[in-house]
């Protein structure tokens, strides 16, 4: 059976400004200093998965850079464009059908297209078994990564503990973010996984799910697949995306689903999700700071400093993160890192509109 890849790139990347733009969000960002997020995703993929069967699912307003960005690499016609966000499981569904409607039924794997996973050959492993088990049952399978730390901004994964010597686990349960003191709790206790937001099952095994649990957004997808490769296929597109209700495939599927399978990860793993997150891209110095070039830190500890061009002095200060874009210049604490998405919607009430 073929395996195909699906990238979801639609994202704004808002806790990323003054980097992350409307028109070059985060997943067109080079933050390793290696490649862009999203040629790093696809390039992690190749062991596994061939290129031209790699489906990348972006906003209709990136879908030219997306091109020029993966020119060479993924198919044009295999970048499909929404003409409105309707969260992941429009998003992924739009892929399944795509899939089903080119080449009829095969393994399909989801991957958000701005996460960073140093450890490939550990990934190649955990996606393998995600592969296999997938293919060898009708199963929904996701990739939980084992936890490192109290996290708060992650979901988690509840499974049976008690399963030894196995490196897939029935889910028990699907639990949102949690306080830091729950969170704490789950690592004490264990048992717990973070909720990656990686999913590998059969085309038609999510489709069936699509049409027993969501029937409105599976009787809008039948409407596009219907005129998917003729002359109406855009004109439909565009007419019925907009209308599909707005739902995420966690809240849609995943928690309504019976026997979903988890793979635990063989590798550490970072969805990138605000500026403090570069702590799992870079080295600390002996401060604890992080910086993307060599710049003058002096009696500074514990900062993240990110500088496009300009050099950048700190004097006497502790736990900032402090961001240099062309036109803008960013400073919070890092404790307000996932906040930094406030910045956009201030500007954005302030009509500062050329900064978004």
């Amino acid at each position: 059976m073929t395996h195909y890849g699906v990238v979801m790139a639609g994202g704004g990347g808002t806790r990323f400004w003054p980097l992350s733009r409307q028109e070059l969000p985060k997943q067109f960002l080079n933050l390793t200093g290696d490649d862009l997020m999203v040629n790093e995703t696809i390039a992690r993929l190749q062991p596994m998965i061939d290129p031209q069967n790699i489906f990348i699912v972006t906003n209709i307003s990136q879908a030219g850079l997306m091109r020029q960005a993966t020119a060479g690499t993924i198919l044009p016609d295999h970048i499909l464009a929404e003409p409105a966000a309707r969260n992941t499981a429009a998003c992924i569904g739009y892929a399944a059908i795509e899939i089903r409607k080119k080449y009829g039924d095969g393994i399909m794997s989801v991957f958000a297209s701005d996460h960073y996973i140093k450890d490939v050959e550990g990934f190649k492993q955990t996606l393998e078994q995600a592969i296999h088990l997938a293919g060898e049952t009708e199963k929904l399978v996701t990739i939980g990564i084992k936890p490192t730390f109290p996290a708060v901004g992650y979901g988690y994964i509840r499974y049976d503990k008690d399963e030894v010597d196995k490196d897939f686990h029935e889910v028990m349960e699907f639990v949102e973010k949690p306080d830091i003191r729950t969170a704490r709790a789950y690592l004490k206790e264990g048992g717990y996984l973070w909720n990656s937001g990686m999913f590998t099952w059969k085309v038609s095994t999510i489709l069936s799910y699509f049409e027993k649990l969501l029937p409105d957004i599976y009787e809008c997808l039948l409407k596009i697949e219907a005129d998917m490769l003729t002359a109406k296929e855009e004109e439909t597109i565009a007419a019925i995306y907009p209308t599909i209700p707005k739902i995420s495939i966690d809240y849609g599927i995943m928690e309504r689903a019976s026997g979903v399978m988890v793979v635990e990860s063989k590798f550490d793993w970072s969805d990138v999700g605000s500026w403090d997150a570069l702590e799992s891209l870079y080295e600390k110095d002996a401060f604890g700071n992080i910086t993307n070039r060599e710049q003058i830190l002096i009696d500074t500890k514990n900062c993240v400093v990110y500088a496009k061009s300009k050099l950048i002095a700190t004097l006497g200060v502790e736990d900032l993160i402090i961001v240099e874009a062309e036109d803008a210049i960013m400073v919070c604490h890092k404790d307000e890192a996932q906040s930094v998405r406030e910045i956009p919607d201030a500007l954005k009430r302030q009509g500062k509109v050329e900064f978004l």
